[in-house]
């Protein structure tokens, strides 16, 4: 825990400024961090966002406390993401250019940010969807997890891409996951199993007076769109089709949950020392739907595009961060942050020394912004690819489904120009009228694409087979061997 002098100096300079002003406080504070992060759920998929249709009054809660990321940006797909996560790099350069094919797997050469954690003491934990390599080198136990609760592939039921088999038919619902070195059966809806669990491990570490990062990486609310029926009837009696009110009826779900969690650690006295963050994997799918038979589009938050787009919707997500009296409660940080900040982020704030072959961060430390909001932020320039070319084909796709951002501009497929400070919703295309800009831009992206061929480790591979995927061949060897036990987390 936190020095009581300590915690009363911080929060009267929270309480003073907004922020910590000194640009050294957080470095070396070795706080707990919880991030949970779900899945296809855009900006527009929260009622404090704007949405008036589902309800989420504990992730409300949470962002009138938290200091939010207004441009926050992450890769337009899951896996990407996720790499990017573990690496503080661009996704391309650890080999993730897909999320399925084996261009998934991120690179064994990456030092993953679980892996920097333990150097300092730090225990780890993942509760969720992995989704960066089911061979067993890839999986989290042997790349920085000490815990692991994982499904496999990009998600539960995607078996002929890897999940176990028994998925196909119980999809969300009792599945059977990997925990640690075991594959195990478990009961009860995904989310809600994801949560406890990882309440439960947190709950152990903090007996035992153990920093720790606990990842909780939600599969929801990715397709299928299947929730329990107290969350979807709602949505049914409004008259919304069965795949709304199964999506709504997640992030319903979520929303409960996570509110839990924000009770337990309250209830723990923990939340002095813990960072907590909720941030999204990539922009929202399922953006139109029906009610009362009448064909409707979704609320986005008015972005362009979602999920596996390259304009804002594809990669514009909520993040918000809380750390009880450190952080400004209430507070917008506009600067341009990203995914790959948050490797640098943790090693700053946890005492990380990296060992001297740790891959080159593309991400930076966002310590000087959590400490004051208003800090110098230098511009910078984030390159987005959809990635998903078929095998060979890299070449042709260099311009599509591409995008490069800086604070004030988005440039798109090689051709569209945006000002994003006056035009997030992207309704415009000023190219013509910056042609000095779109010069830069063009050039800037050329570089970067021109320097990924040497680290795209995984192309041109060949597809698995539904029976070869690793942990389906896994699944049949225990199976025969000793069976699949049941398992459930610790109650609380």
């Amino acid at each position: 825990m936190v020095k009581p002098t300590v915690a009363i100096i911080g929060l009267l300079l929270v309480l003073l400024s907004g922020g910590v002003t000194n640009g050294q406080t957080f470095a070396g504070r070795r706080p707990n961090i919880v991030l949970v992060m779900t899945d296809d759920q855009g900006m527009g998929d929260l009622s404090c966002m704007g949405n008036e249709v589902v309800k989420t009054p504990n992730i409300d809660q949470f962002y009138e406390r938290s200091t939010r990321f207004t441009d926050f940006q992450v890769s337009p797909t899951c896996a990407p993401t996720r790499a990017a996560l573990m690496s503080g790099r661009a996704p391309f350069k650890n080999g993730v250019t897909h999320t399925i094919m084996q261009r998934e797997r991120m690179a064994q050469s990456t030092f993953t940010m679980p892996q920097a954690l333990q150097t300092a003491g730090y225990k780890t934990g993942i509760f969720g969807k992995w989704h960066l390599g089911d061979d067993d080198a890839y999986l989290p136990g042997n790349r920085g997890f000490d815990e692991v609760l994982i499904h496999g592939s990009g998600g539960i039921g995607q078996v002929p891409l890897g999940d176990f088999p028994p998925n196909r038919d119980n999809l969300y619902f009792d599945n059977v996951l990997l925990h640690n070195d075991t594959i195990v059966k478990t009961k009860g809806f995904c989310t809600d199993l994801f949560f406890q669990s990882g309440l439960a491990w947190i709950k152990g570490q903090l007996e035992s007076d153990n920093p720790y990062f606990a990842y909780i990486a939600l599969n929801a609310p990715h397709a299928p769109l299947v929730a329990p029926k107290k969350y979807t009837q709602r949505f049914l009696d409004l008259g919304y089709d069965k795949g709304t009110a199964g999506r709504y009826g997640m992030i319903e779900n979520i929303d409960d949950n996570f509110g839990r969690l924000m009770e337990k650690l309250a209830q723990w006295n923990a939340l002095d020392n813990t960072l907590v963050i909720f941030m999204t994997d990539n922009g929202a799918t399922h953006l139109s739907g029906s009610l009362k038979g009448k064909k409707v589009r979704h609320f986005n938050a008015n972005l362009k595009g979602g999920k596996n787009s390259p304009n804002e919707g594809g990669s514009h997500v909520p993040a918000f961060w809380y750390w009880k009296g450190m952080l400004g409660e209430g507070v917008d940080v506009d600067a341009l942050a990203a995914h790959i900040d948050l490797y640098p982020t943790f090693c700053e704030l946890a005492g990380v020394t990296l060992p001297a072959d740790t891959q080159e961060f593309d991400g930076r430390s966002l310590l000087p912004l959590l400490e004051s909001p208003n800090a110098t932020w230098s511009d910078r320039e984030l390159f987005f690819h959809c990635g998903r070319w078929p095998t060979g084909k890299m070449d042709e796709f260099e311009f599509k489904k591409c995008a490069v951002r800086t604070q004030r501009w988005r440039f798109v497929n090689n051709s569209e120009l945006y000002d994003i400070s006056a035009d997030p919703g992207e309704t415009t295309d000023v190219s013509a009228s910056h042609p000095e800009v779109v010069s830069s831009l063009r050039e800037a992206y050329d570089q970067w694409w021109s320097s990924l061929p040497p680290l795209l480790v995984n192309e041109n591979r060949p597809r698995v087979s539904p029976a070869d995927q690793p942990l389906a061949i896994r699944y049949h060897k225990q199976l025969a061997e000793r069976g699949i036990p049941n398992w459930s987390p610790e109650a609380l």
